[in-house]
Formats: C-alpha cells, structure tokens, sequence
C-alpha cells in the first residue's frame, strides 16, 4: 500500500488557496491507502508489527495512542487474520486535518463550506471498482473472513462499526450516508442498529410495505472524505459532501445484489437486505456518551454478497472514543454551531471538544460587555439539541486544552453570578444526564476575566522553547 515519498510533508506545505491546499508534487487523497500514506509521511501513524488479537487488544492500544497523541494504528500481525487493520485516522484536529487537506485552525472553515448545499459536488459513476476483485455470494457468504474485533470488554459481540451505510431513498431515488452499529449474530446475519429518526429508517417507513426487506451496502476502508460526510446530517446526499471536500465528484460503482451507488475505491462491501420484520436482541456496545448502550430489539440485515479488494485494510471505530466523537459530533456540529453564535459575536470562535461527548461547546471571544457570555452560550445550547454546557473564554485561554478551560473556570467563575441553568430541556435521548425522551438541564458558564469586579493585570505566561539543542549531549 506504500508509494514512493513525497518530497513535500502535506503538513507543512505552502496555501494555494484560501482554506485548502493543493500539492503538484502529490496525489490527492482518493481512497484509504493514499490517506495512510499521508499520515505516515506526517509522524501521524504508528505501525504496530507486534501479533495483536482483535479482542480487545487492537480497541486498546487504538485508545491508547489517542490519548497520547501517538498517530492512527495500523496493525499489520493481527492473529485471527492476515487482513491489515487500520483505526484511529479521524481521532484528532491533527489527523483530521490532513484529512481535509488544510491547517487545523481551518477545519471548520472548510467543513462550513462543504455543508453549504450549493458547494456539493456531484458523483462519478464507473463500472468498476476496487473491490470487485473479489466476491463472495450465495453459499460462500461468510462473516468470519473479516477480523470483525471485540471492542469495549463491556460490548456483546464482535461489531462492525467502521463501515458507512449507503442506502437510497425508494421515493425520492436520493441517495444517504450514515453509521449504524452491527452485531454479528450468524456467518450471514448482522443485527443493525437503526433509530426512528435516521434516514435509513425513515426510508424504510416510506415505502408501500414497510417491513419488507430494504436493500443496503456497506462500505468499509474509505477515503476519510466519506467517512466525515457519513456523519453529517443532512437532505441531501452526503457523497455530494464528501464530493465538496475533495473538489471532485466521489467515484461510485452500482453493487452486484443490489441497486446501490457504491464508493469506487472501497477495500470491502458487503451488500445485503434489512429485514425490519425479523427483529434479534443486539448490543450492548460502547456509545459516544462513555456508557454502555442499551439492548435494542433490531431489525436483522441478510448480507446477499461481500466484496473486497486484493490484499484489503479492514477498517474500524473504536466506539465510545475520540475518532466515534469527532466524526459523529464534532465535525458536521461545529460549523453549525460558529454560524449560529457569529449573530451575536462575528468574531467569536466555537468548539466541541473530544473529551465533552459531544454534549458540551466551548466559546472563546473578546469580552466587551458583561451580557455577552451569556447571550452566546444560550445561542450555542439552542444551535443543536446535543449541546449541554456551554463554557466561554477569553482569548488568553486555550479553547483546546482541558486543562486550559478548567484553570478559567476555577479562576474567572464565581458560581452565583456566572452560571446559569435552562431546566427541562430538550436534549439527546441517550444524554446520561437526561430521561429517556431527553429531558434534562442546560447549564451556560461565564468563565471570562471580569475586570470591573476585581483587576489582576495579565495572566501568567512563559514561552515555549525548543529543548531539543539544548538537551543534546
């Protein structure tokens, strides 16, 4: 899967444009093997050589090195199979990043364009696709040639949770992208996981017999474009998303068992038929709040055909972690949530961060009146359902370290004057805080200095230096 070095690291080339940058000594980002190619030129891929067992082991380490920064995982010994597995390319601002081919402080930037329903490009449809090198179907079909891991030791099985579901709408012929949890219950039989609300749902409702079989593909091993767009909720299709991000129509095959437009340069899909009428017990598995969800009584999924590239990378979520967060929550929100705050501040910069679950934002702005804290943090609770609490900071503080925003909340709240509350409201079903239809308190923290109450002059501050010279010898 390697290609010859480029001679310019992607991380430290020069802009050509105003948010993206394009490299005349490169390939672009088109599939998942030229992405780890770039994270691996980059210093933002650990290869792990050592033989590591898909249960537990590869969530662990994958965890691991998202806690310390330490790259996306690419395990090339894993012991249940000769497939290379990879997770972990869309855990951090650095990795997504090169993923979106610009600088990290242009991320929302360039996710806030692509959203834009104007700016989607359409697809390129093809009659041939990486992954037709090899098929199975009818008697051939067999889950257990995919190293589907054991995540959480808390999870009921073996979930596939890194493939993006690619469905059509039967009424409308538009075409969806989402994320949906798989538990393998029999070598040809996933349970999936689907709410009401998702478009895989409501198209299944819309037809004139809604509990017959529906046709889906599941597409594993993608170009990050794909997967970031999978996670948006939108009315449009999200391929004309991930189309904006890489300024080029995506490639998309039509599969082999079912009517579908399918990612080109997938290294695995598996086509098949959800069967709402046959329902199967499925979970429990790690969600993005940090809990284990709940067992649902799922529709089950009758996988017709599996598909995949010579020599392919299966590819994985590690759920209930960062790369589950960022592509569910952070990515598709934060553009959302900035245009929401900016009428009120147009200079207020907004972000979701990891390690809130999606359910908290941070707002960083220059403070000139006493309300304005306030009035923005109502504006992020009411600019997405998931938003809980709302912190606001000044600009000496670093909006991206935890640690950062903590020592303003210590240091800049008196908890009687700078906090508030919004109870019984609207929030997300599986909040921990929440009942089960989501019902729970909003709370808004003004952690800004405020000078007229007490000065303190500047904060305390020493600069970086580069250690390295200095530690030689």
């Amino acid at each position: 899967i390697r290609r010859p070095p480029r001679s310019t690291p992607l991380y430290s080339s020069a802009a050509s444009d105003v948010y993206k940058r394009q490299f005349y000594d490169m390939p672009e980002i088109n599939d998942l093997r030229s992405f780890i190619d770039v994270l691996e030129e980059n210093g933002q891929l650990a290869t792990i050589s050592q033989e590591v067992s898909i249960n537990h082991e590869i969530a662990d380490i994958t965890a691991s090195l998202a806690r310390s920064d330490g790259g996306a995982a690419f395990f090339n010994n894993v012991k249940e199979t000769k497939m290379p597995i990879f997770a972990g390319g869309v855990s951090s601002h650095k990795r997504t990043a090169l993923a979106l081919e610009c600088e990290p402080e242009s991320i929302i930037d360039v996710m806030g364009e692509a959203l834009e329903s104007s700016n989607g490009i359409p697809t390129q449809l093809t009659t041939e696709a990486d992954w037709h090198e090899n098929c199975l179907t009818g008697d051939d079909v067999d889950l257990g040639v995919l190293p589907i891991p054991k995540h959480s030791r808390g999870d009921g099985g073996s979930f596939i949770t890194g493939a993006v579901s690619v469905t059509k709408d039967p009424v409308s012929g538009r075409g969806n992208l989402s994320y949906n949890r798989m538990l393998v219950l029999d070598k040809n039989i996933l349970g999936f996981n689907v709410n009401e609300w998702r478009d895989v749902g409501t198209f299944m409702k819309s037809r004139p017999d809604p509990e017959a079989p529906f046709p889906v593909a599941l597409a594993m091993g993608l170009d990050p474009a794909i997967m970031i767009a999978a996670g948006v909720r939108t009315p449009v299709d999200e391929l004309l998303i991930a189309g904006a991000i890489r300024n080029e129509g995506i490639k998309v095959c039509n599969g082999k068992t079912v009517d579908i437009d399918i990612p080109a340069h997938s290294e695995i899909v598996i086509e098949g038929h959800i069967r709402p009428a046959e329902r199967a017990p499925e979970g429990p598995l790690a969600e993005f709040h940090g809990y284990h969800g709940e067992m649902w009584d799922s529709p089950t999924l009758e996988v017709s055909a599996i598909s995949f590239r010579n020599d392919p990378i299966y590819q994985t979520i590690i759920p209930g972690w960062y790369e589950h967060i960022y592509i569910g929550n952070i990515l598709p929100r934060e553009p959302l949530l900035r245009k929401h705050i900016r009428h009120i501040d147009p200079n207020a910069d907004v972000i979701i961060p990891p390690y809130g679950n999606g359910f908290m934002a941070v707002i960083q702005i220059d403070r000139d009146n006493p309300g304005t804290p306030k009035n923005l943090a109502m504006a992020a609770m009411s600019a997405h359902i998931n938003i809980r609490n709302v912190v606001v900071v000044d600009r000496d503080v670093n909006m991206h370290e935890s640690s950062e925003v903590l020592w303003a909340i210590t240091n800049r709240v008196q908890w009687e004057r700078d906090v508030f509350q919004i109870g019984e409201a609207q929030g997300h079903e599986m909040d921990p805080t929440a009942d089960k239809r989501g019902i729970s308190t909003k709370v808004g923290i003004d952690a800004t200095y405020k000078r007229e109450r007490r000065e303190y002059g500047e904060r305390v501050a020493y600069p970086s230096i580069d250690l390295s010279s200095l530690l030689k010898g």
